[in-house]
């Protein structure tokens, strides 16, 4: 099942992340060996606090050309977003405890992504929406340096939420099922 799961994942990632453009700074971390993928198959929230926790030890501890980003994904927990939304709070709270801001940065994926505010029909949330609940826990000095040498990064949300808006959310679906059904 691992297998599959992180099949989707790089599947999602290489033609919604990078096929759309939504993260310019993924694709070269798409092919390389410093991407991890961490299939979580535990359900209880004890068991994937302790999942994040050894991937956010694996992080830190790990030089940046062995490990340079983490994606750890929950085919079977967390599948209501509220639950999601609580265990990311959670997961936040601990990576400030343990002094790790501005050295950890994490980002929120989930299948039933809705950014709040804005209308559940928005096409806007499929730059956040991946096959899985998943957490990317990212280095923060990488995100600052790829920002600093991007032009108008502040620009990305709104370029990615008129891209997919042109794209529509009937194709955006289309393309979607596509990814569950390879």
């Amino acid at each position: 099942m691992s297998a599959k799961v992180e099949q989707q994942v790089r599947l999602w990632l290489d033609q919604f992340v990078v096929g759309l453009n939504l993260c310019p700074f993924a694709r070269p971390l798409l092919g390389g060996e410093t991407l991890r993928i961490v299939i979580c198959e535990q359900t209880g929230r004890k068991a994937l606090h302790e999942a994040f926790l050894t991937e956010l030890d694996m992080l830190y501890s790990t030089a940046q050309t062995e490990v340079a980003t983490t994606l750890l994904v929950f085919p079977f927990a967390l599948q209501k977003f509220s639950d999601y939304l609580s265990f990311l709070h959670v997961s936040e709270d601990t990576v400030n405890e343990a002094g790790l801001a501005g050295i950890v940065q994490l980002a929120s994926f989930h299948p039933d992504y809705v950014f709040a505010g804005e209308d559940s029909a928005s096409a806007s949330h499929y730059s956040n929406r991946s096959p899985y609940p998943l957490i990317h826990l990212l280095r923060e000095d990488m995100v600052s340096a790829a920002v600093a040498d991007y032009p108008q990064p502040e620009r990305i949300p709104a370029r990615n939420i008129e891209a997919l808006e042109k794209i529509g959310n009937r194709e955006l679906a289309r393309r979607w099922q596509a990814l569950f059904s390879e």
